[in-house]
């Protein structure tokens, strides 16, 4: 073995954080391979290779007897080239690996490479590819060859090709992580981002608090003149925001996170966390948005159902309530719970109230596209799940009728 080798083995060292002794320990153990067959030992002999690296020698032992007519200078240098690009590599993915892992929860950039099969291929910054699934990407945006993109991390896993960063551009957190880069007063922890709400590519709604009575947290996330919230709002290629005030109240908190609607009045049930809110003719549609999304969006945001109803429909509901009241002895018909449905386990029921779905109604009320965005939720579990509740739904009208 030459000095020049180990001066080879030092530098990977020093450039790529592989340490010497590891390095030594593969190409003895590949030297040993080398040596079995070019002496032609068989399994059962007992053969030892011994690197020096003070001397730069390489001795090799055969049931205890130093073997000395064997020329390692080809042998070592064949082999242990081998060893260290294998050594580098797996080196390399270590370290984009670790690098990443720890950037979980994190904004990264790059630009796109390629597309597969929907999926899209981003290169981050020569250092790593990372993955923007198909369920990722925000249904009104579009990419091209070579275009900037920022997203979120997901996860990293380990795969025989290498890393695998999974990237999103419909997380939530994206936009609380570009509030962060945006607005000074989050980044420093003045202004607290208390709960966000998501339809990726049509809405977001974000509630906010200030620990400091001098600094409104709304106007700090607006910014001067919308600065602040309008380059966010770019960046997601025109999705509208909703800066919500957190109140403690939840009443004001409420009537803050169906805006631009205005309330008419609050009918709280604490104990199960729903509130029925009534508004004028005029500001219905307004509170429950398009498809429900300002209702369904406020709901999840401040983690309570909400009954929308004009001052009507609310008086026809407490009439209808009220001749439909038990007897005596009679059971009050509830809401039916989510648990009543097969393969409904503790995660799934965690992941669905944090979506604001509470019951079977709920999810017959929500959409494909909104229940495979629930954290844990891919396209068969979310088909799955609402053909049980709508096979439900068709058995308890079937008994009812009968």
């Amino acid at each position: 073995m030459s000095q020049e080798l180990l001066a080879i083995i030092e530098q990977i060292e020093r450039e790529k954080g592989i340490k010497k002794e590891v390095l030594i320990e593969a190409i003895e153990s590949a030297l040993l391979s080398a040596t079995r067959k070019v002496i032609g030992a068989g399994p059962e002999e007992e053969l030892k290779i011994e690197l020096e690296p003070a001397t730069a020698t390489i001795k090799a032992f055969r049931n205890g007897k130093e073997i000395t007519n064997i020329d390692f200078g080809r042998i070592a240098a064949s082999t242990a080239r081998q060893v260290i690009i294998q050594k580098i590599r797996e080196a390399e993915k270590d370290v984009v690996f670790n690098e990443f892992q720890g950037r979980v929860g994190e904004i990264v950039s790059g630009t796109v490479y390629r597309f597969e099969k929907g999926n899209i291929i981003v290169d981050l910054l020569g250092k790593a590819e990372g993955l923007l699934l198909k369920r990722e990407q925000s249904p009104k945006e579009e990419f091209k060859q070579g275009q900037r993109v920022r997203a979120y991390v997901v996860e990293v896993r380990k795969d025989t090709k290498g890393p695998q960063i999974v990237l999103s551009r419909t997380h939530p957190n994206l936009v609380k992580k570009l509030f962060e880069l945006e607005v000074p007063e989050i980044y420093e922890g003045i202004v607290e981002i208390k709960s966000i709400s998501r339809q990726a590519g049509e809405r977001t709604k974000i509630a906010v608090w200030s620990k400091n009575e001098k600094v409104d947290s709304v106007g700090a996330c607006v910014g001067m003149r919308g600065n602040r919230v309008r380059n966010i709002v770019n960046e997601l290629q025109g999705e509208k925001i909703d800066i919500v005030r957190f109140n403690e109240d939840i009443r004001e908190y409420i009537k803050a996170a169906l805006s631009p609607a205005e309330v008419s009045e609050i009918k709280l049930n604490k104990e199960n966390l729903k509130a029925e809110v009534i508004v004028e003719d005029d500001q219905l549609s307004l509170a429950i948005g398009k498809h429900g999304q300002n209702v369904r969006l406020a709901s999840r945001l401040i983690g309570w159902e909400l009954d929308i109803r004009t001052k009507a429909t609310a008086g026809m509901k407490a009439q209808k309530e009220k001749e439909v009241t038990p007897e005596k002895g009679e059971e009050k018909k509830e809401e039916v719970s989510l648990k009543e449905l097969p393969g409904v386990g503790e995660k799934t029921l965690l992941g669905l109230k944090e979506a604001g779905i509470n019951t079977i109604s709920d999810v017959l009320k929500t959409s494909m596209d909104d229940l495979t965005k629930i954290k844990g939720f891919g396209k068969k579990k979310a088909e799955k799940l609402m053909e049980e509740a709508k096979k439900y739904g068709k058995d308890k009208e079937r008994k009812d009728n009968e």
